[in-house]
């Protein structure tokens, strides 16, 4: 598949890149924390990247004044597996070149998604993106299998983590997995033996 830059024009309807922003320290922890041998790892708040100058900035800045977490995703991945949204922006930055596979909420049909409408979207490293909350998106992809990826994640404080216990009454309330985390997921994914719904129709791309 062709694969866009986030500076490209087909960008703006997904997210922007936000300027300004000095992320040199947060780029320095990141690159402390050690790769997973396998598969990506991911932890919604690190404190030691909550402890960097960044996290005020994005927190003041970026959300508003909004109590927000920085997190990480980190490790090897090539495919989609799954297309994740929150009610609200997400903001990321990695270590090295990473690429964003990307789709839009409308493009939910019938309660499906064609993976045949998923962009994807190569983020230079060290350039902070913002993906808006009617992105539908999931784990960054690696440029480089050697490499891997690191990837800050930046959200509301509190996002991703334990569910919420409720009755569900509509079909969005079953794509719930975790607090502020709806999702939709491929066959082939391992999501989707756990029990996750099963709404991603079509090739489970895998940029490799």
């Amino acid at each position: 598949m062709k694969i866009y830059s986030v500076y490209d024009k087909e960008f703006a309807p997904y997210g922007k890149v936000l300027e300004g922003y000095d992320v040199s320290c947060l780029l320095k922890a990141m690159k402390a924390i050690p790769l997973p041998e396998e598969a990506t790892a991911y932890e919604p708040s690190i404190t030691g990247l909550e402890a960097t100058c960044t996290y005020g900035d994005l927190q003041n800045r970026a959300f508003g004044g909004m109590p927000v977490q920085l997190g990480m995703c980190w490790g090897h991945n090539t495919k989609l597996n799954c297309l994740e949204y929150h009610r609200d922006s997400e903001m990321n930055v990695g270590t090295d070149d990473f690429v964003l596979l990307l789709a839009k909420a409308e493009d939910i049909v019938d309660k499906k998604l064609d993976t045949s409408k998923v962009k994807a979207f190569k983020v230079p490293a060290g350039v902070l993106v913002e993906v808006y909350a009617t992105t539908l998106h999931y784990a960054p992809c690696h440029t480089n299998a050697a490499d891997g990826f690191r990837v800050a994640v930046v959200l509301p404080r509190g996002t991703n983590t334990d569910k919420p216990v409720f009755e569900a009454r509509n079909f969005e309330d079953t794509l719930l997995t975790a607090r502020n985390k709806w999702l939709i997921a491929h066959a082939e994914s391992s999501e989707a033996k756990n029990g996750a719904y099963v709404g991603l129709v079509g090739e489970n791309i895998d940029i490799a």
